[in-house]
């Protein structure tokens, strides 16, 4: 079968589709799914790149962390799934090749208003949206929610789900289109950090003194002095991301005085049964609404997978307003 592969580490150009050994046959609760879309995202960069290698039993070398299809083979313990069916879901790793094994607690089943493409843009955006707004954030009806880096596939996911929990949402990114964007997925006050200037002082401007209920960052050091002091008495910040780096200054006054609480969440180095947890809660809340049509994925560009060099330096070039896929 054909795989995106990479033959060296570092740069973009060392990406090719390449013919590599078969998937396995599926044993047990194992599901072998024939990939007709996969997803593209920022960890993919930093594997290539080698420095975010995937967890132990996934290749290096075959990126991917989600994907929709269709069932072709499963175990004899399968009970959720029969072939022909359409499905997405989350993985470590591999998510960008002709065929992915995978356990059934790992998938969902795609809706029928969505295509492969469609589909292949939903599940670690959704999912990591939803558990961390929701999940670890304990986000409430009422509340606020501030989302950094609003326009990426994250917080793009997050600003639709927390809109229709009836929560506010002021979004944060240095590109101004993209906030005129995201306004028409519900956004309520955008701010522009392209200047570098104080996020904090528009916060308190905005909601009056009071500050944010939750923090959906997927940004990092640079922007956690201005969270501790956007946070709302017992406010919640949920890390998610730490693309301006890892290490920052901790005002442990402000957050004892607050009563605040600060959560760090991954998704794709977590034991297979919190995944299976939080892909179960993604099938009971958030598929139900993209069928609906109440939340949508949003595809930037799709390319074919011959062409991965290409799909990956526009997704670098940061130009994308949602999702950039790959077909197979």
């Amino acid at each position: 079968m054909k795989a995106v592969y990479i033959s060296d580490f570092g740069k973009l150009e060392n990406l090719e589709l390449r013919d590599i050994s078969e998937a396995n046959e599926p044993i047990g609760t194992q599901v072998l799914v024939r990939i007709k879309a996969a997803g593209l995202n920022r960890a993919d960069l930093s594997q290539v790149r080698g420095t975010y290698p995937p967890p132990t039993g996934y290749s290096p070398n075959i990126p991917g962390l989600e994907f929709a299809g269709e069932v072709v083979a499963i175990g004899d313990e399968v009970k959720n799934w029969t072939i022909s069916d359409r499905v997405f879901g989350i993985t470590a790793g591999e998510a960008q090749a002709e065929f992915l094994l995978t356990d059934q607690t790992l998938l969902a089943r795609i809706p029928d208003n969505l295509s492969f493409a469609e589909a292949a843009a939903v599940p670690e955006a959704f999912i990591t949206a939803h558990d961390a707004i929701f999940t670890r954030g304990l986000l409430k009806t009422g509340e606020t929610l501030l989302i950094h880096a609003v326009g990426s596939g994250v917080g793009l996911a997050a600003l639709q789900l927390a809109r229709e929990h009836g929560v506010t949402v002021i979004g944060t990114s240095r590109t101004a289109d993209k906030l005129d964007r995201c306004k028409k997925f519900g956004l309520d006050a955008a701010i522009s950090t392209n200047d570098g200037s104080d996020f904090a002082a528009k916060i308190t401007e905005i909601t009056d003194g009071r500050g944010v209920d939750v923090i959906l960052d997927l940004v990092g050091a640079a922007y956690f002095e201005q969270n501790l002091a956007s946070l709302a008495l017992k406010g919640r910040l949920v890390l998610v991301g730490l693309t301006s780096g890892r290490s920052a200054d901790f005002n442990l006054g402000m957050a004892l005085q607050k009563r605040l609480t600060i959560v760090g969440t991954i998704l794709r180095g977590r034991p297979m049964i919190e995944k299976a947890e939080a892909t179960q809660k993604f099938t009971d809340e958030v598929i139900p609404l993209l069928a609906a049509g109440k939340v949508q994925p949003n595809v930037d560009r799709v390319f074919a997978a011959a062409t991965v060099v290409a799909a990956y330096k526009y997704l670098e070039s940061n130009e994308s307003f949602g999702k950039v896929i790959l077909e197979f």
